[in-house]
């Protein structure tokens, strides 16, 4: 088994990095950042977004777990006090996997065209005033959005940003894209649909900024200001991120456990 490791640098990630380490050596299992097996994230999931960043190019080869450090794991499966069962199961089982789906980001800009993938979400965002944009879906025109921005999320990525801006907790063997709005304007002159949209495999939406100059844009943690943007084609990717699995990880368990109080269920 060959495994790479990215930590957070707070002092208990750093601290469980060191004994994982040690843990590993023990046990015979090689460490190889080329080539790995697995992808090990030690800290939150933001931990986890930097790994799956750092390997988007290779994920067909490797696959992702994480040990949880942060205050919501929800890409993390393992805790602290569970490394030397973790490393024992590495070094003695083959893992199972599942796959979770992800989202293809396409921009045309006046000087470039860029392509990314994202684990959780895609926003845009006008940087000095109200963002207006010509909204199509499979090619028809959808609708003319007036408001702060807009949040292109995943499944897995449906408990984050999307949440909070009332969008709905998708499960990820549904292979989609939800869009929601931020701050929209609504009224007699200006309408838009005013609810989030989910849509599956094989389609796509347009976005067309009406705003000249710069625009920003986020993909998971990483942020970008561009300038003129033409066109951003958001859908669902080909490619899928495989997290390994040693025990099951029940994704409706994880919502539970990071938005109710288990105290409250009996």
């Amino acid at each position: 088994m060959k495994y790479t490791l990215i930590h957070r640098d707070d002092d208990v990630s750093v601290q469980i990095t060191k004994q994982f380490y040690q843990l590993t050596q023990q046990h015979g299992l090689i460490k190889d950042e080329a080539s790995p097996d697995l992808v090990i994230s030690i800290g939150g999931d933001g931990t986890l977004l930097e790994a799956f960043h750092a390997n988007q190019h290779r994920l067909d080869q490797v696959a992702f777990l994480g040990i949880h450090t942060g205050h919501l794991g929800f890409y993390a499966d393992w805790h602290p006090n569970e490394l030397e069962e973790l490393v024992h199961l590495m070094s003695t089982e083959p893992f199972k996997t599942t796959e979770y789906p992800l989202l293809e980001i396409k921009i045309t800009a006046d000087s470039e065209n860029l392509a990314f993938l994202a684990l959780n979400e895609f926003t845009v965002k006008n940087i000095e005033k109200t963002l207006v944009m010509k909204v199509k879906i499979n090619n028809d025109d959808f609708e003319m959005f007036r408001g702060d921005g807009l949040c292109i999320s995943t499944p897995s990525g449906s408990t984050g940003y999307n949440k909070s801006l009332g969008g709905a907790v998708i499960h990820p063997k549904l292979e989609s894209i939800q869009i929601s709005e931020m701050a929209s304007i609504n009224n007699r002159v200006y309408r838009t649909v005013g609810a989030p949209l989910l849509l599956p495999k094989h389609h796509h939406i347009d976005l067309f900024p009406q705003n000249k100059g710069e625009v920003g844009v986020t993909i998971d943690h990483l942020h970008r200001q561009i300038n003129n943007i033409q066109s951003i084609q958001c859908k669902v990717a080909e490619d899928k991120i495989r997290f390994a699995r040693y025990r099951p990880f029940p994704f409706w368990k994880r919502v539970r456990d990071s938005f109710i109080d288990n105290q409250h269920l009996d």
